[in-house]
């Protein structure tokens, strides 16, 4: 079944969002840090949660454009996947999720520092445990939360919203009755400003978690003013206290004790609230680091399921257990990750660190996605919300500097753990994901922006056919007239393009003067595609240019004429130079904003005539194939049939016990729902094969025209390895059509970086 989108109910007001990203910011940070954080910087060291709030807001302000522009599950990997595509999208799914374990295992300990030392001082039973017994008690919670996660135990939500209600009011009462004790500050930085940004590394941990406010953008009334409020009021509130925190804490004790201190903010408070005020700031750490620890475990399960729907993580670990519906494998495996963390004594402030270190790595590229998509802007990005053009693009660049400046602060330690994650992330990316993954990067246009075209308010739809040989004229002609047909109540035409390449040696005027052949030649094509045109009964206008490069040509006149597809005849394959050095046909079929088809003539008769089979598969581009292959039965004079083809591997995983022919037959259904043609007569066939590449080349030839989706190789890959699309091109001499939509097929890095130098 394909996934359908459902409309969100957009019943969250500004106070609602507000205090969603209030809960996930008040919590074991404000109760396991100070301590810490006394200890690297002193009392100076309310500047680095200071800072660490700075930083945050920047990041507020350029995560509330992305939220508003794609509101979809998976926050800042989803955002950093869909700008700068697959590979960094590894780093920064993986950094997530390992952040957050880290950051769940930061919590656990802090729960057995609070629970033993902590209530130990009033519970016998609970002292005297020592290291072995904090590591055993952290042990035991992480298990315990990770159970309850797996068996989808509902009431954690309300228990969430009773347990941060009394987080903000023992706070509040903490704040208020330690300033009226009167803190005294000795000496405020007695380690210098480079520990003090060193500290904004250490406790960043207590801010990675204001950005669910961005992945609820869809169901924010006014998006475009409360989502951007209710991020910046739950980072201010937050900062404000954990500043306060520290100036009554390093105010009310030495900077020795507190560094000493396992359970800081109970010591404080023992100083001025007594016995009482002490045994409800433990009671209060215990609650926090639960919930803390509790809503890491379920946002690294978050950011998993949208790896798995990008195709960069395997979506096994991604199943959703048929009782509890929770998606076990994936909380199993944080679990599991988080108890080898506090298992092998790693320590808290290293554990809070590198949850800090890949956060920030996050955020940094946060930026740098904003930027991309504003220069690239994509169709699909339409954010309600845009940083304003007084901070834009000072905001993104200013949090990405700052996010690099805290990184090269911090520990030689952490820096190396990051890295060794951050190294995992790539591998992961060229070893499973590269040809998997679904996003591409937009950092092509981001670099050589494609100018917007304007509709010129026709409303007609639009196919560009390049032509050149009159022996192939008519066919490609033919079939172009087939897409549009289909669009006959849009005012469909038909444009055909004759392109004379001239070299640079020669100027353009010079070349007409001197080659009336090619003129004449030129002009001929084009009158004869005028003759074509009515005999199919569409309209055509031509154009003849003549031009440096054919490519870069057509590309021009798709964008003059607003086309909606280009089709482009096709040799079927290319040589290995022309896979690295690029064909004629790459720019148009690289950049063209439109689908593009290229169509390899097999014999006459079957030309998009006949028995037509359309492979089906779950890739992108299949159901723009299918299409191809539905227009061009529907508009055959002749009876033509429809055979949608698949082929599934004997081995191939299923947790639904469905036989490898189901689970075709749900492939074909699904692509015939994408592409829009389950209303049509077409056979299903299903084959199964440990060879799939060999199966769809035995089949082909049984029919006259195959249809397939695009690759999406880069072409270094195919140079070496091929593609599907090429090899049935190459191996079967029949007419076989290669199609791709829109948007899926962005400009490299390279060719921008040309096309740039082009201008």
């Amino acid at each position: 079944m394909s996934e359908s989108e459902q409309e969100l109910a957009r019943d969250l007001g500004f106070l609602e969002a507000y205090t969603i990203g209030l809960g996930t910011m008040i919590g074991a940070g404000i109760f396991v840090l100070p301590s810490i954080a006394a200890n690297q910087a002193g009392p100076a060291s309310m500047i680095s949660f200071l800072g660490g709030g700075m930083v945050s807001l920047l990041a507020a302000l350029s995560l509330s454009e992305l939220a508003t522009g794609m509101p979809k599950a998976g926050g800042s990997y989803y955002y950093v996947n869909r700008a700068l595509g697959p590979f960094f999208g590894s780093i920064v799914g993986w950094g997530m999720w390992a952040g957050l374990t880290f950051a769940s295992a930061f919590y656990m300990i802090g729960f057995g520092q609070y629970l033993l030392p902590g209530l130990g001082q009033y519970l016998t039973f609970l002292s005297g445990w020592g290291d072995i017994g904090i590591t055993v008690a952290a042990l035991v919670m992480a298990a315990l939360l990770t159970a309850v996660n797996y068996y989808g135990v509902k009431e954690t939500g309300a228990l969430q919203n009773v347990i941060v209600l009394s987080l903000l009011g023992l706070i509040v009462g903490f704040l208020g009755l330690g300033i009226v004790d009167g803190p005294t500050i000795q000496t405020f930085n007695p380690y210098g400003w480079p520990a003090v940004a060193a500290t904004i590394g250490t406790v960043y941990v207590s801010f990675i978690g204001f950005e669910v406010i961005a992945t609820s953008a869809e169901e924010i009334k006014n998006p475009s003013r409360n989502l951007p409020l209710a991020m910046i009021a739950a980072v201010v509130t937050p900062t404000l206290m954990y500043v306060g925190v520290m100036y009554v804490s390093t105010g009310t004790l030495s900077i020795t004790a507190l560094a000493n201190s396992r359970i800081p903010v109970a010591d404080v408070a023992a100083e001025f609230m007594g016995t009482i005020g002490s045994l409800l700031m433990i009671v209060g750490a215990v609650l926090a680091t639960v919930s803390s620890a509790n809503a890491s475990i379920l946002s690294a399960a978050r950011v998993n399921f949208a790896m798995g729907r990008d195709r960069i993580l395997v979506n096994w670990l991604n199943e959703v257990h048929d009782h509890f519906r929770t998606p076990y494998r994936a909380i199993s495996a944080t679990g599991i990750i988080t108890l080898v963390l506090i298992g092998v004594g790693v320590g808290v402030g290293t554990l809070a660190e590198v949850a800090s270190f890949m956060y920030l790595v996050t955020y940094a590229l946060v930026h740098v996605a904003v930027i991309v998509l504003r220069r690239a802007d994509p169709e699909a990005y339409e954010p309600s919300f845009r940083i304003p053009s007084i901070l834009y693009p000072a905001t993104p660049i200013l949090g990405f500097l700052a996010c690099l400046a805290i990184l090269l602060q911090m520990s030689l330690i952490v820096q190396a753990i990051g890295t060794v994650i951050i190294v995992f992330g790539i591998v992961w990316y060229f070893v499973y994901a590269r040809d998997r993954a679904l996003s591409e990067s937009l950092v092509g246009e981001a670099i050589a922006p494609e100018p917007t075209v304007l509709a010129n308010g026709r409303g007609q739809y639009r196919v560009v056919v390049p032509v050149s040989n009159p022996e192939t004229e008519r066919d490609l002609l033919r079939m172009a007239a087939a897409s549009a047909h289909a669009h006959e109540n849009e005012q469909a035409e038909v444009i055909a393009v004759n392109v004379i390449e001239v070299p640079q040696q020669t100027s353009l005027s010079q070349d007409l003067t001197f080659e009336e052949e090619r003129v004449e030649g030129q002009q001929q094509l084009l009158a004869s595609a005028r003759d074509i045109a009515d005999d199919l009964d569409i309209g055509l206008r031509t154009r003849s240019i003549v031009g440096r490069n054919a490519g870069s040509v057509i590309l021009d006149v798709i964008e003059e004429e607003n086309a909606d597809h280009v089709l482009l005849g096709w040799q079927g394959t290319r040589s290995r130079r022309e896979h690295v050095l690029g064909s004629t046909i790459d720019p148009v079929v690289g950049r063209a904003p439109c689908d593009a088809t290229l169509v390899k003539l097999g014999p006459e008769g079957g030309r998009g005539e006949g028995d037509i089979m359309a492979l089906a598969g779950e890739g992108p581009h299949a159901p723009v194939a299918a299409r191809r292959a539905a227009e061009f039965v529907a508009t055959t004079d002749e009876e033509a049939t429809l055979t949608l083809f698949h082929v599934q591997e004997p081995d191939a995983e299923d947790d639904d016990g469905l036989s490898p022919q189901e689970r075709g037959e749900a492939v074909i259904a699904d692509l015939a729902e994408r592409a829009g043609i389950e209303y049509m007569d077409y056979d299903t066939r299903v084959e199964v094969s440990e060879d799939i590449e060999q199966a769809i080349l035995d089949a082909a030839s049984e029919y006259d025209t195959i249809c397939v989706g695009a690759t999406r190789s880069g072409t270094v890959s195919q140079a070496v390895f091929g593609s599907l699309p090429e090899t049935v091109g190459e191996k079967t001499d029949r007419t076989v059509v290669m199609a791709r939509g829109p948007e899926e097929s962005p400009m490299s890095v390279r060719e921008a970086i040309v096309r740039r130098l082009e201008v």
